[in-house]
């Protein structure tokens, strides 16, 4: 029986380390990274729509709180996951939720894209979560300039569940 997606983040429930690598600037042809780790906390949410984490990472910039939200449509079998943070809480400057990236899993992979800004300048932005067992998973975050056909890869987490 083919799962209509609604449980393919239940491996991401409970707590987590992550090891951080993520890329100094984006779409500049940079090649410095900062690595740093964090700890993140995910529930579900009620009725099965969704889940949503923390992610504290202290040592890399202390007091800095961020959250992913994501929800489920049962009639698009989508996932849109949004990305708040104490910075600006997700929000543009008219107060709107900034775009959620959209999509869904496919031979234990799960490809997210939406169309989005940096600088100013508009960008596609994928994440991608793979290699998920029961005590491990990694999630990639990718931007193009050239609307997909190239990306560059800039943050990659590594989780290992906490007990």
């Amino acid at each position: 029986m083919k799962s209509d997606g609604i449980r393919d983040f239940d491996f991401l429930l409970g707590r987590w380390r992550v090891d951080n690598r993520r890329l100094r600037k984006r779409l500049q042809n940079n090649d410095e990274w900062e690595t740093f780790d964090a700890t993140q906390h995910n529930q579900a949410l009620p009725g099965g729509i969704g889940n949503f984490d923390d992610f504290i990472a202290d040592s890399w910039r202390p007091g800095f709180v961020g959250m992913s939200l994501r929800l489920f449509n049962p009639q698009t079998r989508l996932w849109s996951i949004y990305w708040l943070d104490n910075n600006t809480a997700g929000l543009d400057t008219s107060g709107l939720l900034l775009p959620p990236v959209v999509g869904k899993f496919d031979k234990g992979v799960g490809v997210f894209e939406c169309d989005d800004q940096l600088d100013g300048k508009p960008i596609r932005l994928r994440y991608t979560w793979s290699d998920i067992a029961p005590d491990s998973a990694r999630w990639e975050q990718a931007m193009s300039l050239d609307g997909g056909a190239t990306w560059e890869m800039n943050w990659r987490m590594l989780l290992q569940r906490i007990d």
